[in-house]
């Protein structure tokens, strides 16, 4: 039954402008937008590879206490310099190092790093480990 339908996420953002800009000015993303009536103001991220993300405007929106989002790139080191170019800073935790960066000494996890939007969503950034490949 599901299986055969099409499943995508969805997380809520304080203003779908700045998110607008966000994800596609400052992250490049393929960003559609929506004001609907019923529903208010509307995104939908074209993710590559397919798959999208609907983020919608909420009057009481909460920041997601999770990652909301996960970017799995070849290079990750350029990226992590492109986005730090973009004004883009990665939250440092007892995780990380100084630059915001968890690398695991032994290579069994891909490097990653974590940041977040204008309403405050956790997004990752990490390392593919060519696993879905």
């Amino acid at each position: 039954m599901l299986n055969q339908g099409t499943a995508f996420g969805s997380f809520s953002t304080d203003s779908v402008e700045k998110a607008r800009d966000f994800y596609g000015s400052t992250l490049g993303l393929d960003v559609r937008y929506y004001n609907d009536e019923g529903m208010g103001p509307m995104l939908r991220l074209m993710h590559p590879g397919g798959g999208t993300t609907l983020v919608y405007e909420k009057a009481d929106h909460t920041p997601a206490s999770h990652t909301v989002l996960n970017f799995a790139v070849d290079d990750f080191e350029s990226a992590v310099e492109q986005l730090k170019g973009k004004g883009i800073t990665f939250e440092k935790l007892e995780w990380t190092d100084e630059d915001g960066i968890a690398r695991d000494p032994e290579g069994r996890m891909p490097a990653t790093a974590w940041f977040r939007d204008p309403a405050e969503n956790w997004i990752c950034l990490m390392e593919a480990d060519g696993i879905d490949e």
